[in-house]
Order: C-alpha cells, then structure tokens, then sequence
C-alpha cells in the first residue's frame, strides 16, 4: 500500500477488441488489491484511437467485467472526453520548458532513420528543434507549420520500486525524446495515462508487464507535471503451452466465448488469479472471498504464467461441485430449455427432483453443457445409444438383452423404489447368475441413460423413477432386436 493513503487504482482498456484473458487477470488483480485494501477500483475506457475503437468492443467489456463480477465504483471514465485536459497539460509543459516543439516532417525523420541504419546505428532523435531560437520557433508557428511536442528527456537514471519485479532502473541516454502531443493536438498514450491517472487520483498501477517500457517515460510526465508518483506493479504475461504469448492460435482467449462454455465465472477469476499470483502453499481452489482474505502483493509472481485450458476445466469442475445449488440452478437452467429437454413451468414444477438431478450430475460434470448433455435421459421419451456404449456393452445383443430381461424383473417385482432395495434387486440377480455386479449393471447403464458414464445406477433409477426406468429397458430390448 502507498502511505496509508486509501489507494485507488484503475482497470484502463481500450475498446479495440473483446476482454482478452490477459486483461481481464489485470482487471482482476487491480479490483482483489482495491477490495482487500478497503481501496477504490475504477474503470477507463482508452477510446483515444477512434479509427479502431468501436461501442461493440466497449460493450463486450463490459459485459465480461459483470459477467465476473468485477463491479467497478463510480462511473466509467472515457479517456477521449479528456482531450482539453490533456492539451492542457502539454501547454503545462510548454510554459515550463519541460518539453519543445519539433518541426521535423515524417518524411525527414524516415530519412535520418535510414541513414542511422546505413551506419549500422540505433536511431535516435538528435535534438535539432530544441537548438532552434525563440523567434524562429515563433516564426515557424505563425506561419501555420505543423509540429509535435516532444519531451526533453532529462540526464541521468529513471527507477522505481516494483511491486512484482522490485527495483527497475532505467539510463535515460536509452530513452529517446518522446512525443506526447500530435501534430493534430491529440496526445500520445503516455501523456494521456499519465494525464487521466493524475486527475483520477491513481495510487497503484497495475498493469501487465508489457508496459515496462512505458513507465519511466510515464514517472518523468509525473515528475514534469509536479504530481506524486503513484506505485508501479507489472504483472507478468499470460503464455500458451508453448510458451508463447497468448493468442488465438491457443483457441479462445476472450472471456465472452469461455462465458459461453458452460464456465463458471468464480472457477475463471480462480483460475485468473493463479496466473501470476499464489496465496502460498498447495491452495489452489478459492472462492471469491477468500481470493480477497488470501490475496497479497508478496504473492504477485515475475515469471510468466501458463494458460492451460484442461486445467481452467478442472477448475471449474471444482466450482461446479461446491457451488450453492441456489447459484447453479439459474446458470445450468436457461440452457435446459433451449435444448428443449423441458420449460421453465415444468421446473418449478418439479423443483425438488430437479435440484437433485443437478446435484447428481454435477459430480461427474465440468462445465454445465457437461450437465445439460447428461441430462437429456432424465427428460425426453426417446433417447439416442451412444455408439461407443453400444459397442462395449451391448456387443452380444442375445446376451444383453437376456440380462436387461432379467433386470426388468428383479426391479419390477422391488416394492420400494429407493436405492437400498433396488442395489439389493440387483445384486441379488447377479449372484444367482454367478457373474459380476457389473455384467449386470453395465447394459443397464446403456439401457438408461445411453451413455458408458453416468452417476451411480442405482442413483440413476432413483432419480427416473419406476415408471420411465421400465419404460427404458423395454425400448432398449426392442432395439436390441433389430
């Protein structure tokens, strides 16, 4: 934390795109340091590039942060409502000599760009327009020539203690004299950052580490402008298995389409926060709350972290067992009905039986099509066999269909349809044929449900009831006939 002062910190994206991954584990790391330290999370939209910004990608931003549930407080800044303060600024700059105006056309700049690699030399801009006299600066300005604003970068070393990486330093003869200000007056990101995060009251930036780059550039504005430096955290970045970047040659990478998976948003800002964070120890499945409780910069990590979709899957199926029913029920049911396995009136109707089908097929489940796929044979008249079942367990369709005959009348003649007596049914039937519990179960599983893996047969039965369980293995022996 910085001085006891409350912090404030701030999620800033542009709207050029959906909410990547790698944004929305930024996002979530600023909102767990502004909750746990009783501090404030703010929004900013960087809408600065009009040409690439659009309301769509803006939206989906928004819809990814309420869909995890990182609610921001107060409003929605949007940076391109700052321009005047941001031109501002520049002429704070002006007034002060921390910056000069630079003359120099695109195409002179290519120029000496091209003869500094001739030269086998790095390019760096040699300060002509700052060697020019006041009058002629005035001169060229009354005569309507275009010019940027650049920032004389000053001698010396740019450092700062990193909150992830600790101490940074920077030789500013490595920092060439940036521009902040166009020829059109519009600001570079760097004055249009510092400017906002000024004006926002920013303590903490947290960004990912890509930006190191920015940052002293970023802490020389502050210093030029007179404003306190706020404490720098750069978080690492997100690679695929292969160690590379993050992209979409990895598959998904926005949050909408994993939304749209069957995740959780609890098992995704989980999984989240394990790429470049560790509460400690072997702690791995959090619920929100205790993300929070457990959540220290101490934790924040310097190595990059891996984005391995069989372990964000994993995790969900985690959440997905210890989630309340209550919350699972309204994310499990909308995709219940528009697979057409029932109405919202036949749910409420049947409550009770459909809090226990979903608590069933949870545990065997890692995302909730998983539940919705499983759950089709507790619901329509007809089912299809799986080929695969069909292949494994119905092989000897003689031998099959005399053990689900078999089956049918052991359950048939069981007065109390409860798990008890239909496992005693059961495995009474096995033991008189001499075979295995098994040999039994595993055609009625196919006969059910018309899948290989399934909850517990004797749960299964329960939770169909007498009437449908019968009418199952019936279907399934015509079948087996033809």
């Amino acid at each position: 934390m910085t001085n006891g002062t409350k912090p404030r910190l701030r999620f800033a994206p542009s709207p050029t795109g959906y909410l990547h991954v790698g944004g929305a584990r930024t996002a979530l790391f600023n909102w767990l340091y502004a909750r746990k330290f009783d501090g404030e999370f703010l929004l900013r939209i960087e809408d600065t590039d009009k040409a690439r910004s659009t309301d769509e990608s803006t939206r989906a931003i928004f819809d990814g942060l309420e869909w995890l549930g990182l609610n921001w407080d107060d409003g929605v800044v949007y940076q391109g409502a700052n321009l005047a303060r941001h031109q501002a600024d520049a002429r704070k700059l002006l007034e002060t000599g921390a910056v000069y105006r630079c003359f120099c056309t695109p195409a002179e700049l290519e120029e000496r760009r091209r003869e500094a690699t001739a030269r086998n030399e790095a390019f760096k801009y040699d300060r002509r327009c700052d060697r020019l006299s006041r009058e002629e600066v005035e001169r060229r300005v009354a005569a309507g020539e275009p010019y940027v604003i650049r920032f004389r970068v000053p001698e010396g070393t740019t450092e700062w203690n990193d909150l992830v990486h600790e101490r940074i330093a920077f030789p500013n003869k490595d920092i060439d004299d940036f521009v902040i200000l166009r020829s059109d007056a519009t600001p570079i990101y760097n004055l249009a950052v510092v400017s906002d995060d000024i004006a926002m009251g920013i303590t903490v930036v947290m960004r990912g580490d890509d930006h190191i780059s920015n940052t002293p550039k970023q802490i020389q504005l502050y210093r030029a402008l007179g404003a306190p430096l706020p404490t720098f955290a750069h978080l690492p970045m997100i690679h695929g298995l292969d160690g590379k970047k993050l992209s979409k040659r990895h598959g998904a990478t926005a949050v909408g389409d994993y939304q749209h998976y069957g995740l959780l948003p609890g098992a995704m800002l989980n999984f989240l926060a394990l790429l470049g964070w560790s509460p400690g120890g072997d702690r791995e499945v959090m619920t929100m709350p205790e993300m929070i409780e457990l959540f220290s910069v101490d934790g924040l990590q310097k190595k990059a972290a891996i984005f391995d979709p069989k372990k964000l899957e994993w995790m969900n199926g985690q959440h997905l067992s210890m989630i309340p029913l209550e919350e699972l029920e309204p994310r499990v049911t909308p995709a219940i009905i528009t697979a057409r396995l029932a109405t919202e009136e036949e749910l409420v109707e049947r409550r009770d039986w459909y809090f226990r089908l979903l608590d069933l097929l949870r545990v065997r489940s890692r995302t909730t099509d998983d539940i919705v796929r499983q759950a089709g044979p507790y619901f329509l008249e007809d089912i299809e066999y799986d080929p695969m079942a069909v292949a494994k367990n119905w092989k000897d369709p003689e031998e099959a269909a005399d053990l689900l005959r078999a089956s049918r009348e052991a359950l048939a003649g069981t007065t109390a349809w409860e798990s008890g007596p239909l496992e005693a049914s059961l495995r009474g039937l096995a033991e008189s044929r001499g075979v295995s519990a098994g040999k039994i179960f595993q055609p009625l599983r196919v006969a059910l449900t018309g899948l290989t893996v399934s909850p517990g047969i004797f749960e299964i039965l329960v939770q169909m009831g007498r009437d449908l369980s019968l009418k199952r293995i019936d279907k399934a022996l015509v079948a087996l006939k033809r």
